[in-house]
Order: structure tokens, then C-alpha cells, then sequence
């Protein structure tokens, strides 16, 4: 892996991965444009790597929300953090165990098949377009709420579905406010990374770095800088209800690579 395609797919990680156009369909399809020669383990490593970048970046624009929830559940009368942290964990729990049970299965779709990435980001493109018509609302994410999003987030696995797109859109569905909606999304996906993080390095699976490093090294820094930009842009975006436009990117992005690697 050269420098140059790590400091590339950290660009698209970064921008991609709270732009809610899928930032693992969008790394499967960088890879392929700069060759993809690596194994599944190196690709998912990689992938692992540029999420866990993102993560990082999430913790510095929630920083403050973070360390309010954190106080939160240290004091017995604040049960609107206790409870929010709770949905946390709830969300959590589909994606979660899709990861510990379908390891191998989920480290077969990161080996470049694009097909599958097109017809994902369809289905993205899909749910983008309905969260945009959806009307405003100040409604909160409750339990049930919290259990959709998660199971949202565990089909998102497969490359080429948004998981910020997915679980925003799904959200919004829901009739949770679009703020809302997204500091959910945001912040809902952070220990599900260090999680991963910790499974792969107790596997042995960053033993494998070794000379490659300085690249893993730069993918990291391209996507965690990249995405304390796109963060705070994908609120915003949010905000305004211009989801659609996402959801056309989506669709000429999907056509596009379903042309190009359908066979004939």
C-alpha cells in the first residue's frame, strides 16, 4: 500500500464517513481505482484504522457533549443523561453482535465487489431522499427508537450503505428531531469503533502493520482531519433539510459504478 492511496482513502474516509454517502462503499471503490492487490484482512484492517481516525474526530467536536453525559451519570438526579447513555448501549447492541458472530462473512464484502456497493448505495440514496420530505419535529430518540437506529446501523455493515445516512434517515423517519437525529447518529457509533479497535488488537491483527505503518499512519491523520471538517458541515446540512441532494449523489455514483463493473 503506498502513501499516496493512504493519504487518498483517508480523505474519502474523512469526508464520507459523516457525509451520508457511505465511506465504506466509497473506500471499497477507491481501493479498486488504485488496484486493490490486498487481502481482506488488510483491507478491512485499513478500513478499521481510517474509522477509528473518524471516531477521534467525533470526540473532539462532542467534546463537550460527551463530558456533559459523563457528569450526567455521575449525578443521581440527571436522568435525561443516564437515560441518552442508555439508548447509547441499546443502539449499540445489533451492530455489536453482527460484528462478533459474522466477522469472516463481513470481511468477505471488503474485498472489492463493487456490484454490491452500487446496489447499496441505491438503497442509501432511497432512504436520503424519503428523511428529506419527512416533516420537522422536536421528538426525542426513546427506546424504541434507540432499537431501529441500532438495527439500521448493523445492516449498514455492508459497504455501500451510509451508516450516518442509515441511521439519520432512519431517525428522521422515526419522527426524531434532525439535531437530534444526528448528535445521536455521531456519537452512537464511537464505542462501537473502540470496540473493534480493542477486539482487533487483542486478535493480533495490528501485528500485521509492521512496515506498512507510516501509510496506516497517514490514512489516520487525512481522515481525522478531514472529518472534523465534514462533522461540522453534515450538521448543518442536516439542520436545513438538504438531505435530497446527498441522495442524488448516491444514485449517479451507484449508476455509475453498476455500468461500469455489471458483467456482460
Amino acid at each position: 500500500m503506498e502513501t499516496l492511496t493512504a493519504l487518498f482513502l483517508g480523505i474519502i474516509q474523512g469526508l464520507t464517513e459523516f457525509l451520508p454517502v457511505s465511506s465504506s462503499g466509497h473506500l471499497e471503490i477507491g481501493k479498486a481505482i488504485f488496484g486493490n492487490e490486498w487481502s481482506a484482512e488488510e483491507s478491512m484492517l485499513m478500513t478499521v484504522v481510517l474509522h477509528f481516525a473518524t471516531a477521534m474526530s467525533t470526540i473532539v467536536i462532542f467534546k463537550k457533549d460527551i463530558r456533559n453525559i459523563l457528569k450526567g451519570l455521575l449525578n443521581k438526579k440527571d436522568k435525561s443523561s443516564k437515560n441518552f447513555s442508555f439508548f447509547i448501549i441499546v443502539s449499540m447492541l445489533p451492530a455489536a453482535l453482527v460484528g462478533l458472530f459474522f466477522d469472516d462473512i463481513i470481511k468477505s464484502f471488503f474485498t472489492g465487489k463493487l456490484i454490491l456497493v452500487g446496489a447499496m448505495l441505491l438503497i442509501t440514496g432511497f432512504l436520503l431522499f424519503l428523511a428529506d420530505k419527512a416533516r420537522k419535529t422536536t421528538k426525542e430518540v426513546g427506546l424504541k427508537e434507540a432499537i431501529i437506529i441500532g438495527i439500521s446501523q448493523a445492516i449498514a455493515i455492508l459497504p455501500g450503505i451510509s451508516r450516518s445516512g442509515a441511521t439519520i434517515s432512519t431517525s428522521v423517519l422515526l419522527g426524531v428531531d434532525r439535531e437530534k437525529a444526528a448528535r445521536f447518529s455521531f456519537l452512537m457509533v464511537v464505542p462501537l469503533i473502540f470496540g473493534k479497535m480493542a477486539k482487533d488488537i487483542l486478535d493480533g491483527a495490528f501485528d500485521k502493520i509492521d512496515e506498512s505503518f507510516i501509510n496506516y499512519g497517514v490514512g489516520f491523520f487525512a481522515a481525522f482531519f478531514t472529518g472534523l471538517l465534514a462533522c461540522s458541515w453534515m450538521i448543518k446540512l442536516v439542520k436545513r433539510s438538504q438531505l435530497k441532494y446527498f441522495s442524488f449523489y448516491c444514485f449517479i455514483v451507484a449508476a455509475i459504478t453498476l455500468f461500469l463493473n455489471f458483467p456482460n
